[in-house]
């Protein structure tokens, strides 16, 4: 281990590139899973509104009103892409760890707007995507 020394000249230990490696791969695998996890509740939240109309709540009118059968394509579809994003956050591509932010945010925006229709489900993957952009964004890898 090697050391610096502090402005009290009192050794300071410096972390190990192995370290820092091992942190920075172990931020990405977790955003990895957190991605995989927002990925299949989206692509389920989908079916379901594919499946059963009468699963949403629909009898009231909001500003963001669509047809649950629309709510249903656009979550099955942000589901899937989220999963393909997924996969190449996983090994580590460069356009996984960009197109992981952005569909993160698509998902959160997509769960925001439908809200009212089904608020325990969106309100726990608006927190999954929210950990996945912090987990991408704090995750430095080596250049």
């Amino acid at each position: 281990m090697t050391y610096r020394t502090s402005p009290a000249n009192r050794p300071i230990p410096e972390p190990e590139p192995f370290q820092e490696q091992s942190i920075a791969a172990g931020i990405s695998i977790t955003a990895a899973i957190m991605l995989l996890i927002v990925g299949v509740v989206s692509v389920l939240q989908g079916v379901a509104a594919l499946v059963s109309d009468d699963f949403y709540v629909t009898d009231t009118d909001y500003v963001f009103a669509f047809d649950t059968t629309t709510w249903g394509w656009v979550h099955l579809v942000l589901g899937i892409v989220a999963l393909i994003c997924a996969s190449g956050l996983m090994f580590g591509t460069v356009w996984g760890r960009y197109s992981a932010l952005a569909i993160a945010a698509l998902v959160t925006l997509a769960n925001f707007l439908s809200l009212p229709y089904y608020p325990t489900w969106s309100v726990v993957i608006i927190a999954l995507s929210v950990v996945v952009i912090w987990a991408v964004t704090t995750w430095e890898p080596e250049t």
